[in-house]
């Protein structure tokens, strides 16, 4: 694994926690409607997949349509998806250590594009990634296979150099629809055993795991060097 070269990072659960702000909204756009909040725990488990496809699952078509709205409004306008948002903190220097390897990294996540480059650049990662790729407005590749195979065939890049790293089921089934690696991220938000069940090839515990299993054995810890600085590429 540890020579793949083009790394895909999902977003929420991987890169920053997001639950604060998802679940805020959820419960309001939800409340808008009339409809009963669900339990933490499955409020919890709504974190990372599509989440149009839930409201469309448990209201009728008007109501799904006026939740989302509500859900954007909330989360993405009243700039919540920033604000009730945490970056973990390891992150960074696992970045800057695979960039420092030559390492290319990308964000491939099933939220809309636009709010992943926000959110990307204000926790300022933008300058270790060459793109945040991520579903468009009216939800077209959302579904990780779809977007993961986008990403390849956008990249010319080769299944078998690259690994995709998640906390869902989705990205670890996406990963293996296209031929590609996978790595489940334990301190994310899927259920125990999700990430196993779904192939993922390599579980890591904390973000230092990753570090071990792509960069081996050229390094076995993380280090804290020179960020590597460039141009906000967001395509």
């Amino acid at each position: 694994m540890h020579t793949a070269t083009n790394i895909f990072f999902d977003l929420d659960g991987t890169l920053t926690d997001p639950k604060e702000g998802i679940v805020n909204s959820i419960v309001f756009a939800l409340e808008q409607v009339g409809h009963a909040i669900p339990t933490q725990k499955d409020l919890n488990n709504l974190i990372g997949p599509p989440l149009r496809d839930y409201f469309e699952r448990e209201l009728d078509e008007e109501k799904a349509k006026t939740a989302m709205k509500n859900f954007v409004q909330h989360y993405d306008f009243e700039g919540k998806c920033l604000t009730e948002n945490a970056l973990y903190p390891e992150i960074p220097s696992v970045l800057n250590l695979l960039r420092q390897h030559g390492k290319r990294l990308f964000v491939v996540t099933a939220k809309p594009k636009t709010i992943a480059e926000k959110i990307v650049r204000h926790f300022g990662l933008d300058s270790y990634f060459l793109c945040v790729y991520g579903a468009e407005q009216d939800e077209t590749r959302s579904d990780k296979v779809k977007l993961i195979s986008y990403v390849l065939g956008r990249e010319q890049i080769a299944p078998q150099s690259a690994v995709m790293i998640g906390d869902r089921k989705h990205d670890i089934l996406g990963a293996l629809a296209n031929g590609v690696a996978s790595i489940g991220a334990l301190w994310g938000y899927g259920e125990p055993g999700e990430l196993k069940a779904a192939g993922a090839q390599r579980l890591a515990k904390t973000p230092q795991d990753i570090v071990r299993f792509l960069l081996e054995p050229a390094v076995r810890s993380v280090g804290h060097g020179c960020r590597i600085s460039k141009p906000s590429t967001m395509c």
